[in-house]
């Protein structure tokens, strides 16, 4: 009879990039290794689809009271199971107390971080929300932890200064499902892709001026595929609604990937998912040089790494003009992804951190 696991997430399966692209994706392995995941969102499906949609704060406030619903039934149960796995957090907001329940009710508790939580999202001017939510939740659940899995040097090296059973693994992918483009034509119209959430647009809109320059010299359109419409105004500019169904096909629509973040302490938590995406299906990937992105691309070799308006522009432009070189690159980046950031080069990453707290 295998252990029964609890996992304690954010999202309902199969939604959220964080739980789809880390741990969510190894549940057979999982399984066959003896570990049956039992899985407890704080989000209902219903909340899922509207927590990120503006207003209808009633039906929110009425969705966050469910899940805490949810929490207090878990509490209940949290001692029968062999372990429990926590993704995240295990409340969204206030004081860590059903953090430190949990972790009290059960020891054998893996906490699987993402991004630089203990930091606000907005560090320089945080919203209110950012206060409510606060800093602590993280901490708690990392000094209170058997096991912790991080995303970025920066957060292994943060995690171990309060724990020393850390290990760094990145997003990964599945490269049976993922799978790369088989062509890479001459186009008139070169197809400049982004993908991501909403709340990572702001990015997108790094490159507003490069796009637009871009553009006035070469025919290209920008690709978008998100859960929430966006545009940049003087571009072509084409919106897909990301769908798990159709996600590598619109992927393979694409004929360069960009990745452009802040160089903000924020984004050192980041694990660079975006370019690995792109690579993941062999697309050139462009990216800003920094936290992540520098254990991911080789710059000219697998990737772009670039910083200024001139180095985006004129990684771009390479990468237009040639249809040899968006080969290249891509196909050396497809090979990056399935030696070092595949599910089977780290699934073993993971099966340790399960022999050595369940």
């Amino acid at each position: 009879m295998g252990k029964k696991i609890l996992v304690l997430c954010p999202s309902p399966f199969n939604t959220a990039p964080t739980q789809r692209l880390k741990y969510e994706q190894y549940f057979d392995q999982f399984n066959k290794a003896g570990y049956d995941m039992v899985i407890s969102s704080f989000q209902t499906q219903r909340f899922w689809k509207i927590v990120y949609k503006p207003g209808r704060t009633i039906e929110k406030v009425f969705w966050t009271g469910i899940g805490y619903l949810k929490r207090l039934f878990d509490l209940v149960r949290i001692p029968f199971f062999s372990g429990i796995y926590i993704s995240l957090w295990v409340t969204p907001l206030g004081f860590p107390l059903f953090e430190w329940l949990t972790t009290a009710l059960n020891n054998r508790v893996i906490y699987d971080m993402d991004d630089m939580l203990v930091l606000s999202s907005n560090a320089e001017k945080p919203r209110l929300i950012d206060r409510i939510k606060g800093t602590k939740k993280p901490l708690t659940l990392i000094k209170r932890s058997k096991f912790v899995i991080v995303c970025t040097p920066k957060l292994e090296n943060m995690a171990l200064a309060h724990n020393p059973n850390v290990v760094d693994i990145s997003s990964t992918f599945n490269t049976g499902r993922f799978l790369p483009v088989e062509h890479y034509p001459k186009k008139e119209c070169v197809v400049v892709g982004w993908t991501g959430t909403h709340s990572t647009l702001q990015y997108l809109d790094l490159l507003e001026d490069v796009l637009k320059k871009v553009a006035k010299k070469r025919v290209i359109k920008l690709l978008i595929i998100s859960n929430k419409a966006h545009h940049i105004e003087g571009v072509e500019t084409e919106w897909l609604p990301w769908n798990s169904e159709t996600e590598v096909n619109d992927l393979h629509k694409m004929d360069i990937g960009i990745y452009p973040v802040k160089q903000d302490k924020w984004s050192l938590g980041k694990s660079g998912l975006k370019a690995l995406t792109y690579m993941s299906v062999g697309l050139p990937a462009i990216a800003t040089a920094w936290g992540a992105t520098y254990r991911i691309i080789d710059h000219e070799k697998n990737g772009f790494l670039v910083n200024t308006e001139k180095e985006w522009i004129d990684a771009l432009l390479k990468l237009i003009d040639s249809e040899k070189l968006r080969e290249k690159i891509g196909k050396a980046g497809r090979a990056k992804v399935v030696e070092q950031f595949s599910v089977v080069a780290n699934l073993s990453k993971y099966l340790r951190a399960f022999e050595e707290t369940y």
